[in-house]
């Protein structure tokens, strides 16, 4: 760091339609925090002309905020090959073993690292958020589908083959509803957003989404009781297997159905305690950062590899 500027690293968080991207600098603040559409519908190119706009708009931002960009920390959903700095495959980017990291840096002239968004917000709430102090988080994001991250002494469990935290993918319910990923019963048809809008149109005949049950639920809709309790045993049925795999000391619920708090967590609570039997009981938590979790963890991602460089 020079005299006078606080060095940081360009963290953009790739989604399926809206890029957030800030200025991160070493202790995990935000910086100039922008937001922009992915423009996926127009293919992966367009995707990558997005990414480096960007990234390149904040690192030219930079000195005005007394900051220097040192590197550029990328994160995206679907299958990653972080050693590589290659996206795999993401259908919703039109992603196929891309590799976006080369691309940024040879594009921007500063070193970029390539990581998956769900173990990057993870990080982020370990390290950052919701789960700080704790050596041993698991991060469960609930929204349209349900993903996790295993994140142990604040760096996330990739495992074998980069997929380590599927638990949107775990069984709870055998030849249930029929899930994305071609099985039956997955916690994610079950117990997603998505899966409790789904169910209660089929129970009522009428649409709502997750946050029009939660409301319904509020004014004593039985229909939304009936759906809220199922969603909720379901979530308690997939964290009770991930506490006897993983054995977390803290749990940071975070995506969308996490936005309805206790209403929330404290009947999530009373159903993971019913079911436990001799494991250790998690401390279970809101996440704290929000959306923001997976631009931090860019952030966080980049500064790790500066400091395994340096």
């Amino acid at each position: 760091m020079i005299r006078g500027v606080t060095d940081a690293v360009v963290a953009v968080d790739v989604g399926g339609t809206t890029i957030k991207a800030a200025l991160v600098t070493e202790d995990g603040a935000l910086r100039q925090l922008r937001r922009r559409p992915t423009r996926a519908e127009h293919g992966a190119d367009a995707v990558v002309e997005t990414v480096v706009g960007v990234a390149g708009e904040l690192a030219e931002a930079a000195g005005a905020d007394g900051l220097r960009p040192r590197g550029i920390g990328l994160v995206v959903p679907g299958v990653v090959d972080e050693p590589a700095g290659v996206a795999v495959w993401a259908a919703n980017l039109d992603f196929r073993d891309l590799p976006l990291a080369g691309r940024v840096a040879q594009r921007l002239r500063l070193p970029a690292v390539l990581g998956h968004d769900m173990r990057a917000g993870g990080v982020a709430e370990a390290r950052l958020g919701a789960g700080r102090g704790a050596r041993h988080v698991l991060f469960m994001a609930v929204g349209t589908g349900i993903a996790a991250a295993q994140v142990v002494d604040g760096q996330a469990v990739a495992g074998a083959h980069g997929a380590a935290g599927e638990l949107g993918h775990v069984v709870v319910l055998p030849g249930g509803p029929a899930c994305g990923c071609g099985g039956r019963g997955c916690l994610e048809a079950v117990a997603s957003a998505a899966a409790i809008g789904r169910r209660y149109a089929e129970l009522a005949g009428e649409p709502r989404d997750a946050a029009g049950v939660a409301a319904a639920l509020a004014t004593g809709d039985p229909t939304a009781a009936r759906v809220w309790r199922e969603a909720v045993g379901a979530l308690a049925d997939g964290l009770v297997t991930a506490q006897a795999l993983i054995d977390p000391e803290v749990v940071v619920v975070g995506g969308g159905l996490a936005e309805a708090g206790e209403a929330l967590l404290a009947p999530l609570r009373t159903a993971v305690k019913e079911r436990l039997t001799f494991h250790r009981e998690p401390r279970l938590v809101q996440a704290a950062l929000g959306d923001r979790a997976g631009c931090a963890g860019a952030g966080l991602l980049g500064w790790d590899r500066l400091a395994a460089d340096s």
